[in-house]
């Protein structure tokens, strides 16, 4: 009752526990909850403002001012996860802004938060900001650079269609430095990643990028091909567009650069015919017109002529175009040397080179160096001189740049090799680690399935022992129970042949004396009786025998084992003394118990004949009122208590006092002997959980 007490007492004071931590939990959850809900309020809050910043609508000074109160907030914001795209957002709208300084800051910002938080997502969106913005600067071997790291990173998320909007990029910067093979190269890279996406305006952009690179490498076959390519995509785009237009100049372009000039009006009077352009796109307006007056010059139509080359650089300058400038510049110039202006011709050339040397358009200032030797002879040496220097030292650029390209994609492919090689190798890891896992599981199974099977055989062996000992002890009981048949015989014998014929003479000497009453008769008759007094102390000598027997401790169990002692000391060389409680019925025990107790015995004397070197081993049973002991000691070697090892003897006497609801233990002193000790409750091992003393239950039997 006060163990089920303490166990209830013990639970109940669990689950209290538990619900105060619970309560402390949830407590603290609903803080940190309310923390992060505010938290998450400032960020989207934080992007409003930035959203505010890039609305065109809104007058530029308001647009600034919102991104610095988004720029102040962002510090106060928890996490360097959420401020690294806070940064990232607002890196871009001050791009889109042209606010460079700002620009850098925020992105230096991102770059440093994304790699400290490990966002890789928002570290690429700051590469490629950056790409952008050096690409505007005209640095287009560094802008390549970043787009080539953006691109990595998608790649190894698994981003692809990012991973070929990259590319095209990339194929771009190459473009601009006039790399045609590798632009090319990595252009069809993009249109092979982005094709599964089905996304036509960026495909649009890929074939339109090709047809320039191809055009620049004069294949212009190739590039009307991939132009009229670009026109189909541009079909396919669900939202209005004059991309067609674009496409369309530059047809006309590559016509016109294989002095196909008649071809190429057509497709700049198209463009021109649509005059919302010079709303819409001023530049490309700008650009058709100068090219259309520039092939009507090389047919030889010169009506208006000049007007509509002064037109196209008003429109560029309006919009700061400078690059447009210069190329319209220098085919006004041209006009004017047809015109035989020489004058005119020399201002208008040294207009373009001006224009070309402020957007560093050094194929620009080659045309108009070549152009002003042929313009003005005096100066030709010196113009010459210069084209020479500027050519071999563009080249010598050129070459470095798409030797650092060439460097950039070594290492780009490079690095696609080393991941590659650690996939394979994190395969191959994986495969080792799953093999092993499964061998050691395997392993395991194997012995634990051996461990059941030994302890099943172990299990079958005990039963067949435990039916040899009941079939010992059941002939055991059948040799005392024969005793007691002979001995029952013998004392019928005794009886009737002993003192039943002592008794019939007397009785028939007294019968005869009864009629005499002479000094003989007396003598016979004193005789009869001295012979009943016999007859009285042999019955009297045969009650004390039978009495004796009655109280003697000659029961089944302590025979068995007094048998197991005898066999022990004959075969063992020593010693074997047991006590036992002689007023205890040791046969009242369950026959369970009897077999366990008589091989727990049987397993110490065999420990001690295997072990112990003893002389002497004691072996003493003792009954309390509730329970019983069972010691069994030697005076052997011992052993050391700490071993903490079990041989399979312990374990068998172990799973038989567990089976008995027993206790028990084992203490050895070296030199001094080992010790074994049981104690079992009577109510676990009495049949019908008896109690009572062999003198009680003699009495009981005689009672009753």
């Amino acid at each position: 009752m006060r163990l089920e007490s303490y166990k209830k007492s013990t639970w109940i004071f669990a689950l209290w526990s538990l619900s105060i931590l619970l309560t402390i939990l949830s407590c603290d959850s609903n803080l940190k909850g309310d923390s992060t809900s505010n938290n998450q309020r400032e960020v989207e809050m934080i992007f409003d403002l930035i959203a505010e910043g890039r609305n065109i609508q809104l007058p530029l000074v308001e647009r600034k001012k919102r991104l610095e109160e988004a720029q102040n907030a962002i510090s106060t914001i928890e996490g360097d996860s959420s401020r690294a795209k806070l940064y990232s957002r607002l890196s871009l709208a001050y791009l889109r802004l042209n606010d460079s300084l700002k620009f850098r800051n925020t992105n230096k910002s991102t770059i440093e938060l994304s790699k400290k938080v490990d966002d890789s997502i928002s570290l690429a969106e700051a590469k490629w900001d950056l790409a952008l913005f050096l690409r505007k600067l005209g640095v287009p071997d560094s802008a390549y650079f970043h787009y080539s790291e953006a691109q990595k990173i998608y790649s190894d998320l698994g981003m692809s269609y990012e991973s070929g909007r990259m590319l095209y990029n990339m194929a771009s910067a190459q473009s601009d430095i006039k790399d045609y093979t590798g632009g090319e190269i990595t252009t069809i890279q993009a249109i092979e990643t982005l094709k599964p996406f089905n996304k036509n305006q960026q495909l649009f952009n890929c074939y339109n990028l090709l047809g320039i690179i191809t055009r620049g490498l004069k294949e212009y076959d190739r590039a009307i091909e991939y132009y009229n390519t670009a026109l189909e995509y541009q079909k396919e785009i669900p939202e209005q567009n004059n991309l067609d237009l674009i496409v369309k100049n530059n047809i006309g372009i590559v016509y016109q650069e294989q002095e196909k000039y008649h071809e190429s009006i057509p497709y700049f009077e198209e463009v021109l015919q649509n005059n919302f352009l010079i709303e819409e796109n001023p530049d490309l307006y700008a650009k058709a017109m100068s090219s259309l007056a520039y092939s009507r010059l090389k047919v030889g139509d010169e009506n208006q002529l000049q007007q509509q080359f002064e037109k196209a650089i008003r429109i560029q300058d309006s919009i700061n175009d400078i690059s447009a400038i210069s190329r319209t510049q220098f085919n006004l110039a041209e006009f004017f040397l047809n015109q035989k202006d020489t004058l005119s011709a020399i201002e208008h050339a040294k207009k373009a080179r001006n224009s070309a040397e402020l957007t560093e358009n050094n194929e620009r200032i080659l045309q108009t160096l070549k152009l002003l030797a042929k313009l003005e002879p005096e100066k030709s040496a010196y113009y010459t001189q210069q084209y020479i220097t500027l050519n071999d030292s563009l080249q010598q650029e050129e070459r470095k740049v798409r030797d650092k390209f060439a460097r950039i994609r070594f290492e780009t492919d490079e690095f696609i090799a080393e991941n590659q090689m650690l996939t394979r190798e994190k395969q191959l890891w994986t495969g080792i680690s799953i093999a092993v896992l499964l061998l050691g599981l395997m392993t395991f199974l194997i012995l634990d399935q051996r461990s059941k099977n030994q302890k099943l055989r172990f299990h079958q062996e005990q039963q067949v022992a435990n039916q040899e000992i009941f079939n010992l002890m059941l002939a055991q009981k059948q040799k005392v129970e024969e005793g007691k048949k002979s001995e029952q015989k013998r004392i019928s014998e005794e009886l009737h042949d002993g003192v039943l014929g002592k008794m019939l003479g007397a009785r028939m000497v007294l019968t005869g004396l009864n009629q005499k009453n002479d000094q003989n008769a007396v003598v016979e008759r004193k005789r009869a009786i001295d012979a009943l007094q016999d007859v009285e102390k042999e019955v009297r000598a045969i009650s004390h025998e039978l009495s004796h027997a009655a109280y003697q401790k000659m029961h089944n169990f302590i025979l068995s084992l007094e048998d197991l002692i005898k066999t022990v000391e004959n075969t063992a060389g020593f010693k074997v003394q047991m006590h036992y409680a002689k007023n205890f019925d040791w046969d009242a025990l369950k026959g369970e118990a009897k077999i366990n107790l008589y091989r727990i015995i049987q397993e110490c004397l065999q420990n001690s004949v295997k072990h112990a070197r003893c002389e002497n081993v004691t072996i003493d049973l003792e009954k309390f009122s509730t329970r019983i002991t069972i010691t069994i000691a030697d005076d052997g070697q011992g052993f050391k208590n700490n071993s903490g090892r079990k041989g399979i003897g312990m374990r068998n006497i172990e799973s038989r006092v567990e089976k008995l609801n027993g206790e028990w233990d084992i203490k050895g002193v070296l030199g001094k002997g080992t010790t074994v000790r049981l104690e079992f409750s009577l109510s676990d091992i009495m049949e019908n959980g008896s109690l009572y003393s062999v003198k009680e239950k003699s009495l009981k039997e005689i009672s009753g």
